[in-house]
């Protein structure tokens, strides 16, 4: 649930939060020095979450930054075009700027969203989209009680899951397979959690 206004987040809401915009920063560029230092601070327990996040930290112990680097380049951006597409729009029709966006700008729209002009990648960008979730969840971004649940159910379930499975499958670092297996983990947490509210 959503918190409206300033106030309390639940302690469930500002964990997912965290969770997003690990995920959003790490998708959104290369980590830089402080994150990847941050991250390698990560543990876990014995469950899958635990054992996903456990796995991170211990690659980002082990990373080469300039290695991360290049994977990252590699997998997002390449010469002309990376291994995979970060977009729902991509994911959910083949080609790029598609219906999947326009739905995520009207959403966009309806929350008071802007976009950053000095951003050129679309609005539908995995990236950004676990951004939103991560406001959303936190309360940063004030929005009507269900508001994260629809969102994800829009903007995520239907693509992100093969995506996080993909950046698994083809990173060539330890650091993004970890990444991608957090990311298949924790969006199945979500979307059965989602499901159990329904």
């Amino acid at each position: 649930m959503v918190n409206q206004g300033p106030g309390p987040v639940d302690e469930i809401d500002a964990l997912r939060a965290q969770e997003y915009d690990l995920l959003a920063a790490v998708l959104g560029r290369a980590p830089a020095p402080d994150l990847l230092a941050a991250i390698q601070t990560l543990d876990g327990d014995g469950s899958p979450l635990g054992q996903a996040h456990a796995a991170l930290g211990r690659a980002a112990r082990e990373a080469e930054p300039r290695e991360v680097g290049r994977d990252y380049f590699a997998l997002f951006v390449g010469v002309g075009r990376g291994l995979i597409m970060p977009y729902a729009s991509y994911y959910l029709t083949g080609f790029l700027n598609e219906r999947p966006l326009a739905k995520v700008r009207q959403d966009f729209a309806a929350l008071g969203i802007e976009r950053d002009p000095s951003s050129s990648e679309p609005e539908d960008a995995a990236a950004t989209l676990l951004e939103v979730m991560a406001n959303l969840s936190s309360g940063r971004l004030p929005a009507e009680p269900g508001a994260d649940h629809r969102f994800f159910e829009r903007h995520l379930q239907p693509w992100i899951g093969r995506f996080f499975t993909d950046v698994a499958a083809q990173a060539a670092t330890p650091f993004y397979r970890a990444v991608g297996e957090l990311g298949e983990v924790f969006t199945t947490i979500e979307a059965e959690a989602f499901a159990m509210e329904a």
